[in-house]
């Protein structure tokens, strides 16, 4: 996993994103175990407070549950997993279609775009 984090927003917001992003894409299988806090936040190079507020944040979000001596795992919920990806998906969608209308693209135009580069990468 690459941690590319940046000052401009909460580093903990951040790091819940990443992993977040690497359980829907996943990355990390339904049911495994996390690295603990440590390794996670070795690798991040960000103190394990930091880390332990972005895993306990997945937590409420029931995308990660702990088992008391054994570590947190991800959710074996895979309807929730695949609701996020739909969700993640559909907020990017949105964004991007709002930048095209911004350069005035009209919905055709931007489809018609995409359909020719689609054809192009085959």
């Amino acid at each position: 996993m690459a941690w590319n984090l940046d000052s401009s927003r909460p580093l903990y917001a951040q790091i819940a994103e990443l992993v977040r992003l690497d359980i829907i894409s996943g990355l990390y299988q339904p049911g495994t175990k996390l690295p603990s806090v440590r390794e996670l936040a070795a690798q991040a190079k960000v103190n394990p407070n930091t880390m332990q507020k972005a895993l306990a944040e997945l937590e409420r979000s029931g995308l990660v549950h702990s088992m008391r001596t054994s570590g947190r795992f991800i959710t074996e919920d895979t309807d929730m997993i695949q609701r996020l990806k739909e969700e993640l998906a559909e907020s990017h969608i949105r964004e991007f279609l709002e930048k095209m209308s911004s350069m005035g693209m009209t919905p055709a135009d931007t489809l018609a775009l995409i359909e020719k580069i689609l054809k192009e990468e085959r």
